[in-house]
């Protein structure tokens, strides 16, 4: 590493002596050499739909479209896309863009709301904890999946009684010398005795899949108290993935846009096998008929549960409100016409959920066809356990009786369902391996822009300690965030994942997105904002922005709040399956959501103290950007920020709770 002093020009084309440090985090094409640019535009969009396409996507989307009128969901899907979905998308995207900074900075525009961007990051936080738990189980079974015979394709010797493929009887009513009586199964064998229609009652059974995951993968406890020892291969594979999580961010965008050329693509390599093994499939096209076709029901776009169900899926797909969305646009140039990319990325997001549904769909008709029985009874079957589907979905359907959307619609939808679907298969570990693989890709994706979401936030609070040790600082915060996560591979780990999952992910992330509409469009000014954009992308005409302004100031603040009262009004205590939680863990999880939305209120007190005058006066004044509001680049900021305060003055403050108070 050398040091480097020579006349240059700043790509604004501003001529001036550059020193500078040359570690590999910049380049000499970056606009902004402070923090660093997207190498190109790919890497950027790549990261974007990497980082908002998930498992939802995938899974929960073709459920919906069954429960909500088949392919008459649609309409309400896009409606809200273009209602709740992109108005927020845009606006996160124009933000970071044009202030160049991180989810936290970025409120320098309005100080009294900057505690929003505390409780993105944490929440954030919170999420990047047990979501690499989830990579380190499909870590798991990706590696237990190179055995010539997929280890949870029968009852092998980890199995117990109640593990079996088929039903088993449990007793009946039978003729016994004349009368009627009632014998269990061994006394019927016994005495050759055969069993009268319609009496027969079943054992509980257990599909070996779901033995080995509460066996064998999770050594799963009774349940939060007893928290066990540490599932010492499961602690690998959580390391495992913090190191890749580290690898790939050890140098910021610069090393991570190159691998999202891989880990955002190669999912829709395996979707699209997916799709085309289901279509040749006998029976595909009643699938598909059934799910977007002639079955459709209209009438269903009567009911208010299908609007809701569209919005919550367009808001929590999008992944916006986490922050994300603003750390990675903040290394855009300038002048990047975000209006564009916003659109491109909600299409791409929306568009995979749709072509998921045509590959799950196909293969449901191919089941009703095997069975000579209707698509929809095979949707809804009782017999949950026997296919990849018919559990996912049910499993998705109770899911939603909860008000906190989460990324899965049920752990055992990837763990348990599909590893029983893909044993059935020929070549089945061939196709186990490719769908945990593409499950490893889809949650790195995810992971990468949410650790960034957290290094941008430390980059903003001490830009030149962070140039310096960009590297180093992340691999602590990941080794940080893998110490924390161990509790969640012990054989109460589960019960931890989803008690985060059910707090953090739920309606405290509405909260975040409903002040950030309400804060931008009506007290920083939708005029303001407007302009600002402008700035970028250059000037519109007023019937352009009519339809963003008529989102921004009534429609999508509206739509937010109404669905946090929903979640609110619904909220109940985590269960996972038939298991309570304590009290203690009850109370630990309204802590954590507590901790994550209390900043809101103690930041916005400490910038009204802080300020001077009388207490009307100091409101006013935290509802004014700050002085060192507006684009990072001097050359960008014309006479509309001509007044601006240098951000890079602002370096050489600690990183403390009082920096990002500032």
């Amino acid at each position: 590493m050398g040091m480097l002093s020579l006349p240059g020009f700043l790509s604004c084309g501003k001529k001036k002596d550059v020193s500078f440090t040359y570690d590999g985090d910049t380049g000499c094409t970056d606009e902004n050499v402070d923090r660093g640019n997207w190498a190109n535009k790919a890497e950027y969009l790549l990261s974007m739909v990497g980082y908002a396409v998930g498992l939802g996507n995938v899974w929960r989307f073709p459920y919906l479209a069954y429960q909500n009128g088949g392919g008459a969901f649609l309409i309400p899907y896009t409606v809200m896309l273009a209602l709740a979905g992109l108005p927020l998308f845009f606006m996160e995207c124009s933000i970071g863009q044009f202030a160049s900074q991180g989810p936290i900075s970025v409120w320098r525009m309005l100080p009294l709301f900057q505690g929003v961007g505390i409780t993105m990051v944490i929440l954030s936080t919170f999420v990047t904890i047990y979501y690499n738990v989830i990579i380190a189980y499909a870590l798991y079974y990706l590696f237990a999946s190179f055995q010539k015979v997929l280890p949870w394709s029968d009852c092998f010797s980890w199995s117990d009684d109640l593990c079996s493929k088929t039903k088993i009887v449990n007793d009946c009513n039978t003729t016994y010398n004349g009368n009627i009586i009632r014998a269990n199964y061994s006394y019927l064998t016994a005495n050759n005795l055969t069993c009268i229609n319609g009496t027969i009652t079943y054992k509980p059974v257990q599909f070996p899949t779901e033995q080995y995951w509460n066996k064998v993968a999770l050594q799963r406890s009774s349940g939060l108290d007893e928290t066990g020892r540490v599932v010492w291969y499961l602690a690998l594979c959580l390391l495992l993935a913090w190191i890749i999580v580290a690898g790939a961010l050890y140098k910021g965008i610069k090393s991570s846009g190159k691998v999202v050329y891989f880990t955002a693509l190669f999912p829709y390599v395996i979707l699209f096998v997916l799709l085309v093994r289901g279509a040749t499939l006998e029976g595909a096209l009643d699938g598909v008929q059934f799910y977007i076709g002639r079955e459709s029901n209209i009438t269903k776009l009567m009911e208010a549960e299908v609007w809701k169900d569209a919005a919550t899926q367009i808001f929590f797909s999008l992944s916006t409100a986490w922050g994300g969305l603003v750390a990675l646009s903040s290394y855009n140039k300038f002048h990047n016409n975000c209006y564009s990319d916003a659109i491109l990325v909600c299409v791409i997001n929306c568009a995979t959920s749709v072509f998921a549904g045509f590959a799950i769909f196909s293969i449901l008709g191919h089941m009703a066809f095997v069975s000579q029985r209707p698509v929809a009874e095979v949707v809804d079957s009782g017999r949950l356990m026997v296919t990849l589907l018919v559990l996912g979905l049910a499993l998705a359907k109770a899911r939603q009786q909860h008000p906190s959307l989460h990324y899965f619609p049920g752990f055992e939808l990837a763990f348990v369902a599909y590893p029983e679907a893909l044993s059935q298969l020929p070549v089945s570990p061939l196709w186990s391996f490719m769908f945990f693989f593409m499950l490893v890709l889809l949650g790195l994706d995810s992971q990468f822009a949410s650790i960034e979401t957290i290094t941008t936030s430390i980059h903003d609070i001490n830009p030149s300690m962070m140039k310096k040790l960009r590297g180093p600082i992340t691999v602590g915060v990941c080794a940080v965030l893998f110490l924390f996560g161990l509790v969640c591979v012990t054989q109460a780990g589960i019960y931890w994942v989803n008690l985060i999952d059910h707090f953090c992910a739920g309606w405290g992330l509405l909260i975040t997105a409903s002040l950030e509409i309400i804060g931008v469009a009506y007290i920083y000014g939708g005029k303001r904002f407007i302009q600002d954009i402008e700035m970028m992308i250059g000037k519109k005409t007023n019937s352009f922005w009519l339809w963003w302004k008529i989102c921004w100031f009534f429609i999508t603040p509206v739509l937010l709040i109404a669905v946090l009262i929903w979640s609110l009004t619904t909220f109940s205590n985590p269960t996972y399956g038939s298991v309570k939680y304590p009290a203690w863990g009850n109370i630990l999880g309204w802590c954590m959501i507590i901790f994550s939305i209390i900043w809101i209120p103690i930041v916005a007190i400490v910038k009204i103290l802080k300020a001077e005058g009388t207490l009307l006066e100091r409101l006013v004044s935290c509802c004014r950007p700050a002085a060192n509001w507006g684009p990072y680049l001097e050359c960008h900021r014309g006479e509309r920020y001509s007044h601006m305060v240098d951000p890079k003055k602002m370096e050489n403050e600690i990183p403390t709770v009082s920096a990002i108070v500032y």
